[in-house]
Formats: structure tokens, sequence, C-alpha cells
């Protein structure tokens, strides 16, 4: 492209962004935790609310609308992760619960000595699920990051992979330092040695686009609310892994896939939403395409599947526009130290999502937190449940580090905005 990237007019398609705090927009730098919503997912919702309220298979017409939109968001999660068949699509709650329903169904096959691969750069949702097979007598290894710049520390992880080895658990991006795990690599790895890989995509997800084909993984987890969508839980997994263990359910719940890992009666209002975070996709896609008409990457995918990948592609384009601008205010400011990756050049900025960890010499990160929120600046702060990198990083007993987080509906006057905040408190 020859001209930057700008997709700050899409902005006008999220109702909360318009809110003001002492006469301002509000900046939602919280993306990490939880992105906004579309108002194509709020119409979906109330649409689904108000006309097809009701279980799933019944012999009534509500009851029918409601399978349909089950298997519309099946079809539509498919087509996201470009997954073989939309019976590789387990919606649940969120990931947390689905990782542990998956690691409870997948120790029971297990034996003692048999070992688990974690790291500590991954959030606790996909460590402690597989902490608590060591009940089972289950060996669970960690691999340690390299500290300067906090990537994975793939020299490790091969020396702790070994013919007992059952399983990889790893994240696609880190949700506190931003950090890109090559996933790829290390599913080639893990297969090697006959392992199964876990991987959780909950943060990479909103950024850019995932093939779950082209990575070869077994399974892969990711959230809608943190791609514009409702709060709800997506499970990948190959059809021969999703059939090969022992689901907990009900006795009368069918035994075919993906039926039997869903418990219950299902979010129907959130899969309707999750349609619309689709549909929202789907739009900025299309009016995208014509920047990434010749891209060859892109020329494998056939329709919606291109027009997603089209989509999030552009968002990652843009994204690291911001991050480069992020980056290079936050080094400027003194007393200010990133946590991960900081480099602006375009092979740093790929090996990671807009999402910052920082601290400021002096002021602990819930005192920063508060007072950027008091101008109308929603940011986290603490461990965000990244308790390994944390404590690895030796911030735990400091109240952790403050989280810049952005996404797609962000701009470059937003960034300005805050680094001369920052700049006031440091």
């Amino acid at each position: 492209m020859t001209v930057p990237l700008d997709l700050s007019a899409y902005r006008r398609y999220f109702p909360a962004l318009q809110q003001e705090m002492n006469g301002q927009p509000v900046i939602y730098w919280d993306n990490p935790g939880g992105t906004q919503v579309a108002q194509q997912v709020i119409e979906a919702m109330t649409r689904y609310l108000r006309e097809a309220n009701a279980n799933a298979h019944g012999a009534f017409l509500t009851s029918r609308h409601t399978d349909e939109t089950i298997a519309a968001a099946r079809q539509a999660m498919a087509d996201f992760l470009n997954a073989a068949s939309p019976a590789e699509i387990v919606f649940g709650p969120n990931m947390t619960t689905l990782t542990f329903a998956f690691s409870r169904a997948i120790g029971k096959t297990l034996q003692p000595g048999d070992e688990i691969i974690v790291t500590v750069l991954d959030h606790d949702a996909n460590v402690a699920p597989w902490l608590a097979l060591q009940e089972r007598g289950v060996v669970v290894r960690t691999v340690d990051i390299h500290p300067e710049h906090v990537t994975l520390n793939l020299e490790d992880l091969q020396a702790k992979l070994n013919e007992r080895t059952r399983l990889v658990a790893v994240g696609y991006a880190s949700n506190a330092v931003g950090t890109i795990n090559d996933v790829r690599r290390i599913t080639e790895l893990a297969h090697a040695v006959g392992a199964l890989v876990w991987i959780d995509a909950v943060q990479y997800a909103p950024h850019g686009p995932i093939d779950v084909q082209a990575l070869d993984a077994d399974f892969l987890v990711c959230s809608a609310y943190k791609f514009f969508g409702p709060h709800l839980g997506i499970l990948y997994g190959k059809r021969e892994q999703l059939e090969r263990f022992p689901a907990y359910k009900v006795r009368p719940a069918s035994n075919a896939v993906p039926d039997r890992w869903e418990t219950g009666t299902q979010n129907h209002e959130g899969l309707a939403g999750l349609l619309g975070a689709i549909d929202y996709l789907t739009l900025l896609g299309e009016e995208q395409a014509a920047h990434y008409g010749n891209d060859p990457a892109l020329q494998s995918y056939a329709g919606r599947r291109h027009t997603l990948k089209v989509a999030m592609r552009a968002i990652s384009d843009y994204e690291h526009q911001l991050s480069a601008q992020l980056l290079r205010g936050l080094r400027e400011i003194q007393g200010l130290r990133i946590y991960g990756i900081s480099g602006t050049t375009p092979e740093e900025l790929a090996q990671r999502v807009p999402t910052v960890a920082c601290t400021i010499d002096g002021r602990h990160p819930r005192e920063l937190a508060v007072a950027l929120g008091e101008r109308g600046i929603f940011a986290w702060d603490g461990n965000y449940y990244a308790l390994g990198l944390m404590e690895r990083l030796g911030l735990e007993g400091r109240g952790g580090a403050l989280r810049l987080g952005l996404c797609h509906y962000n701009t470059s006057a937003e960034i300005e905005r805050v680094l001369g905040v920052l700049e006031e408190l440091a």
C-alpha cells in the first residue's frame, strides 16, 4: 500500500465510543480485558430475544429459529478460524470453563508420569487447568521466557519435549505484554514427539487472521467478547480429537460432536450476537478488499472466509501503525519502562499485538490506572491473570504493571492524549 491505512471511520459502529467524561470522549484502552461491541451485535441480540427466544430442538417456530441461529454461528466461526467443518466448533460460557472441561476429559486418559508443558508467558486460564492434573500424577513442566524482551524461550521448550509429553499448552499472544508466539513452529515441535497442542488465541483473535488448518492446531480457544462480540467462549478441535476424549455430559444429551461437549442450554442470544460480530467484520473486509486484491497470502480463501481474512489483515496493518506510534512515545517518557518488545521496525511489530505493559518509577500501577480513569482513559493494572509472568518479571509483589491495550477502533489522536497524561504523571 502506498498510503497508511486508517480504520478510524469504523468507530461509528461502536455506540460505547460516543460516551464522554469531563467533556471529552472516553478512551477505551482496556481492550485486552474485553472490547466494546459493534452495533450489529446489539441489534442481533435484541432481534433474537424479541423474535426467536426459545430452547433448541423443539417442534415450533421460535425453537427452529434458535436451531438456525446455533447452526449459523457454528458456520460463522468455522469461517473465521478456517476450520474444515462447523462440527469442529464448540461453544461454552468462556475460554476458561471450556479449558477446564477439556483438561478434565483429557486428564482421564493420562497415566502417572505423563507430561504436559505450559509456559511462563500464558494467562493462568491456560496454566491452572493443566496444573490441576497433577493430582492424577501428571508431571507439568513450565517453559521459560527471554526476560529482556519477554519472548518465549523455544530452546527451553525443545529441551522439555520428550516421548512422555502428551500436550503442550501455549498462548497465541500474551495478554500482558503482547508477544506473539510462533504457534506453528511450536505445533510442529510438539507433533514431532506425538503431543497435542492447546492454543489460547483469546488475545490474538481481535488482532490478526487465524487459520487452524494452516497451524495444524489440535485445539484452539478464543472468546467473542475479545473480538467485538458478547461474552461467549469458542473452542475449535479437530474432529478426531473431539471424538476421541470422553465428554462429561447428561445422559439424554447427544453423543455426536460437537453437541456432546456443550453441556446444558447454551447462550443463544450470545450466539446471535456472535453472528453480529462476524457481520461487522465481514462488512469491514468487504470495504477494505480493494487494498488487498493482489495479496497472495489471501488467495487461497474464498467467499466469507476470504472477506474475514481481509478484515483481520487490515486490522493488523492499522494496529501496527498505532503500536509504532505508541511505543515511540512511551520510550520518550522519562522513568517509564516497557516490558516486552519495544521496537518499531516492521519485523518487531509483527511479533506483537498492540498490548503494552509498563511501569513508571515512583508510581504504583493502580495509582496510574486511577489517574488515567479520572481523565476518562480506561486502562488495566495488576497481573491480568498472567500470574507466572508477573512473578518471573519481579512485578507481582509490586502491583504488577499498567496495561495499555489498543484495537482498531482506537486512533492516533487518542494515543497523543494518553501520552500527554502519562508524561504529566511521570
